[in-house]
């Protein structure tokens, strides 16, 4: 494990501060050990660390970086809106302006509705969804992660499809009861709670690829299932694509499979990177929203200017569809190349959607968090820290996705593939 000193002393510095020294917990490192590389900059596809080091980074602040680090038209607009003002808490055209380019990539969003996170859409989809229905329980999938709403922070319990059980002190029981857990890709589980709950479903909120448990695609029909239940028991289907809008296709994972929710949560990508979310869907749910109907829902900076400038920036570019072609090629690539080295090591398991991926430590196929969790999270860990020392920047946790960004270079895929073989082969010989 290769020495970072200014890092260590950063991080140092950090634990006195913040709890565990981060400002978001997987930025520990707790899941790899070690101390956390503290970054100074990034250009394209690649990060430079306090220490001076250089990174290919598969990270892309968690996905919404899909045209690469500070990529020139994005950060003009940034520039160029910073010169207005930083922030109005008060409508602009640039408001508008970057909802009529969500629209048109997702026309089932009549209506949208800007916010400041991923975590606060997804908040405010359910309560619109318990709104528009009168009902209170939701159902989420084990595994899935919608932010750290307290209706969210649960768990399954034992079986196969349970009430919640708090996953976090703070959350409480009562609360955390109205949330039923099914297993991903398993519309068994659904059907029993349906049946078992009648009228008393408020929503369902699914990843339509689970990218919290690393990489899980939807089994064929497990989306369209998840639709016809929904429509059946008048429950409001709610995809959460705060991690794949924008990124597995133009129109999100809903247009790569063809279904479309009463509800959607987008994220980051939507701002350029910057702290933007957004939740929007039918305009008869959408019309109960505060100032327009009773429920209430308000912020501060949403809709911030900066934020939205890059937006536009970001999505203006992204309408190419000649990027998602490229970055389909891209992962490809790295799909074939990581399943020739794959081959010489039975305990290995790779899985993609187009510029999202997971190399799991395990034979798999992971279909679900119960498969994810078989991982060799110790053998991860040895990975993540021989491709850090190779020059790989990966996300620290086996169960996150690796993204693929639109300034990755050939010479970044086979050094990352370089890097991967000469790492396996430390771990197994």
């Amino acid at each position: 494990m290769a020495t970072r000193p200014l890092s260590e002393i950063l991080f140092h510095q950090a634990r006195h501060l913040f709890p565990g020294g981060v400002n978001s917990p997987v930025r520990a490192f707790k899941a790899v050990g070690g101390i956390p590389v503290f970054i100074q900059k990034g250009a394209g596809s690649h990060l430079f660390d306090a220490d001076g080091i250089e990174y290919i980074d598969f990270v892309g602040s968690w996905g919404p970086l899909i045209l690469g680090h500070c990529h020139p038209q994005v950060q003009n607009a940034i520039i160029s809106a910073v010169h207005s003002g930083t922030t109005f808490g008060a409508p602009s055209y640039l408001e508008s302006e970057l909802a009529e380019l969500v629209i048109e990539a997702f026309p089932q969003i009549q209506k949208l509705r800007m916010v400041s996170s991923g975590t606060e859409a997804v908040m405010s989809a359910i309560r619109l969804a318990r709104a528009f229905t009168g009902r209170e329980k939701i159902i989420k999938f084990t595994g899935c992660y919608h932010g750290h709403g307290d209706s969210l922070l649960v768990k399954a319990g034992s079986g196969s499809a349970t009430l919640g059980i708090p996953s976090s002190p703070g959350v409480p029981l009562a609360l955390a009861e109205q949330t039923l857990t099914a297993r991903y890709n398993n519309l068994g589980d659904v059907e029993t709670l349906a049946a078992a709950n009648p009228d008393s479903i408020a929503g369902l909120i699914v990843e339509p690829i689970a990218g919290n448990m690393g990489c899980v695609p939807p089994q064929p029909g497990f989306l369209a299932g998840l639709r016809e239940i929904c429509t059946r028991h008048g429950i409001v289907l709610i995809m959460d694509e705060v991690m794949t809008g924008f990124r597995v296709a133009f129109g999100g994972a809903q247009e790569l499979y063809g279904i479309q929710g009463d509800l959607v949560c987008l994220g980051k990508i939507i701002g350029g990177g910057m702290p933007v979310g957004a939740f929007g869907g039918r305009e008869e749910i959408m019309r109960m929203l505060a100032p327009e109907g009773p429920v209430y829902q308000a912020g501060t900076l949403s809709g911030n200017p900066v934020a939205m400038a890059a937006g536009i920036a970001t999505l203006k570019r992204l309408k190419d569809k000649k990027i998602y072609q490229e970055l389909e090629e891209k992962g490809d690539s790295i799909e074939k190349g990581l399943q020739t080295i794959a081959a010489k090591h039975p305990n290995l398991c790779f899985q993609r959607v187009g510029s999202m991926f997971c190399l799991y430590f395990q034979p798999g196929p992971v279909c679900s968090f119960e498969d994810a969790k078989r991982s060799d999270t110790k053998a991860f860990s040895q990975f993540f820290h021989c491709m850090l020392d190779r020059g790989i920047y990966l996300p620290p946790a086996q169960f996150e996705a690796c993204f693929i960004s639109a300034a990755h270079t050939k010479d970044d895929l086979q050094g990352f593939l370089a890097a991967a073989e000469a790492s396996l082969q430390c771990l197994y010989g």
